[in-house]
């Protein structure tokens, strides 16, 4: 998956990213928090702040302690509510890290190229 576009609305308090299948025609919105949003937005825009925010700190965290983001997995949904995990990969085993969707999607956008965005089919097809 690949992400598609992000709005950003002053007026309420529900952002939503969409995300698309990188070679296919699926696609379907996820509503995240502001903060979130605009997280992702300003690593899209290109903005890095002159001091680490968040994700910036998790992503170093990760490098510090001696692992390698390797993706992440929006792998489940329950009353709608979608779960993540950040797969990162220390001393050769892979370790998943429970997530919530817009921190995962907001962690891979901090990386130069972007981290692999997966959509467990099941997920997949229950939305798209």
């Amino acid at each position: 998956m690949e992400l598609a576009r992000i709005i950003i609305s002053e007026i309420n308090d529900q952002q939503v990213v969409f995300l698309r299948e990188v070679n296919g025609d699926r696609s379907f919105p996820i509503l995240i928090g502001i903060f979130e949003a605009t997280s992702i937005d300003r690593r899209v825009q290109g903005v890095v702040p002159q001091r680490p925010l968040t994700h910036d700190l998790l992503k170093s965290a990760i490098e510090e302690l001696g692992g390698q983001a390797e993706d992440i997995v929006i792998n489940n949904l329950q009353d709608h509510t979608y779960f993540a995990v950040i797969r990162v990969r220390k001393d050769g085993e892979l370790i998943e890290i429970d997530s919530r969707p817009s921190d995962a999607i907001a962690l891979a956008v901090h990386y130069d190229p972007p981290l692999p965005i997966f959509v467990d089919d099941e997920v997949l097809g229950e939305v798209a």
